[in-house]
C-alpha cells in the first residue's frame, strides 16, 4: 500500500494545484505525510524542521542570492542536515511514553521549506495537510480499513 499511497498523494497534490492553485509542498510530500498521520509527533517534528529550514533560507538570502533551483537545493540540503539530526537523537521519554521525533523522509522538510518560500507558510502547510488527510481517507476506504 505504500506505493499506492505515494501515487494517490501525487494525484491529490496535482488536483489541489490545478483547482486551488496551491502546491502541497512538493509532489510526493502528501503521500509520505499520509503514511505517517498516525504518528503526530513525527508530523509535527517534520513541520518544525521545515519551518527552521525556511527561516535559515530567509537569513541566508540576506547575504547571498537565493532563488529558483539554488533555493530548492539549499532547502533540501539544510532540511536534510536538520532532519538527520532528528534521526540520530534518541526517542524522547515523557511520562513513560517514548516519542520518536525523527522527521518524515530526508528531503520532505526541504521541499516543504522551498514551497513555504514560494507561496507562504500557512498556505503550504494547510494545503499539504488537506492533501495528506484526503489521501489517507481514500486509501483507508479502498483498503477496507486495513491500512
Amino acid at each position: 500500500m505504500v506505493v499506492e499511497t505515494i501515487g494517490l498523494g501525487m494525484l491529490a497534490s496535482f488536483f489541489l494545484t490545478e483547482t486551488v492553485g496551491l502546491a502541497a509542498g512538493g509532489i510526493v510530500v502528501p503521500g509520505y505525510f499520509a503514511l505517517t498521520l498516525t504518528e503526530p509527533v513525527r508530523v509535527i517534528a517534520t513541520i518544525l524542521v521545515a519551518l527552521v529550514t525556511f527561516l535559515i533560507i530567509k537569513l541566508l538570502s540576506r547575504v547571498m542570492l537565493v532563488f529558483g533551483r539554488r533555493m530548492l537545493l539549499l532547502g533540501v540540503l539544510v532540511g536534510y542536515l536538520l532532519g538527520y539530526v532528528t534521526k540520530i537523537v534518541p526517542p524522547l521519554s515523557i511520562a513513560n511514553l517514548h516519542l520518536d521525533v525523527s522527521v518524515i523522509g530526508y528531503v520532505i522538510p526541504g521541499l516543504l521549506a522551498y514551497w513555504m518560500n514560494r507561496q507562504g507558510v500557512v498556505e503550504t502547510i494547510s494545503t499539504m495537510l488537506i492533501a495528506a488527510v484526503l489521501t489517507r481517507l481514500i486509501i483507508t476506504t479502498v483498503s477496507g480499513g486495513s491500512f
